[in-house]
């Protein structure tokens, strides 16, 4: 029996519902009353959570602890649970509700999960929505054509949280086994999620205004501030400013000049071939339309919030489509 499992995510909707979905698969046939022990309060002490782990089954075979909202713990709060997850209990299993956008908990508690055999469970999409949308729907026996399966994924964005509630519908509509089209999901789709950031940046560097748009509609639909979404920009630009004259050999050099870590150099890359199509004076003019549309942000000119931002991705894309 895995002596413990580590939920990780930054949607809670999701959290809750694997959560939900792997206590049930647990507990199996016995009964939760007896086997369950579940922490929930905020207020709740890492120490608690591990006299509840140490505390043998009664009644009962085996014992399952959850610790609900662990994201408030820092690394500095873990020793007991390290100390525990050194030596488990092999009638007793943890399950630890760590939603984090980062990571997914301390690394120190993630190797000691890993070390006494337990396992780590994403829950949610990360950046491939698609398998991960197909799968879920797959679980609940809906086999979605084609054209709807897309339709689906756009209306998704980078909201996986929308999802849950919608295949319950769907089968509760149509059964186990049902081939749902577009015409059968359509009037079940309320408002889109939005869009992960890349999608704006993308759509900025390939010059497609209507793309950048839309990807930006749906982000402050989905409640990204603006200033966020500045931030995302500002990023993006000051990457492929940086790389602007450095004369870098290839996307290698370009990750050690940007400082970015890991073993992917696919961001450097983008930005690395973004800001020799775009060359020095348009790479300027972008930053001058950030820092103008900052002042602005703060109350220079008197139109909505969404405005400034729409007429600032419709500029920086059509610099970006005039150097293609």
């Amino acid at each position: 029996m895995t002596p413990c499992i580590m939920l990780t995510g930054g949607d809670p909707i999701l959290l809750s519902s694997a959560r939900t979905e792997l206590v049930a698969e647990l507990v199996g046939d016995g009964d939760a009353s007896l086997m369950v022990a579940e922490l929930a309060d905020d207020e709740f002490e890492m120490r608690e959570l591990v006299d509840a782990a140490q505390t043998a089954p009664f009644l009962t075979d085996r014992r399952v602890v959850v610790g609900c909202g662990m994201g408030r713990f820092k690394a500095a709060d873990v020793a007991p649970l390290l100390a525990y997850l050194a030596d488990p209990l092999d009638t007793n299993v943890l399950v630890l509700e760590w939603g984090s956008t980062s990571g997914g908990g301390p690394k120190s508690v993630r190797d000691a999960v890993k070390a006494c055999g337990g396992e780590i469970r994403p829950t949610g999409p990360g950046r491939k929505l698609d398998d991960w949308a197909t799968q879920q729907l797959a679980d609940a026996g809906l086999k979605p054509d084609r054209a709807a399966m897309r339709m689906l994924v756009d209306w998704l964005g980078d909201d996986g949280g929308k999802l849950p509630g919608l295949v319950s519908i769907l089968v509760s509509t149509y059964g186990e086994g049902a081939k749902p089209s577009v015409a059968d999901i359509e009037p079940f789709l309320g408002d889109a999620g939005g869009v992960p950031p890349w999608d704006l940046t993308d759509a900025i560097d390939n010059g497609d205004i209507p793309g950048s748009i839309t990807a930006l509609t749906r982000m402050l639909n989905a409640g990204r501030h603006p200033l966020q979404i500045m931030s995302t920009l500002h990023a993006h630009f000051q990457k492929i400013l940086r790389l602007d004259g450095a004369g870098v050999a290839g996307e290698k050099e370009a990750a050690a000049l940007l400082g970015l870590k890991g073993k992917s150099t696919f961001p450097a890359k983008k930005a690395m071939n973004q800001s020799r199509r775009l060359g020095s004076e348009n790479v300027r003019r972008s930053i001058q339309l950030l820092a103008a549309t900052d002042l602005e942000l703060r109350g220079t000119i008197d139109w909505p919030e969404s405005l400034k931002l729409e007429v600032l991705v419709a500029r920086l894309a059509r610099i970006a489509r005039a150097a293609r």
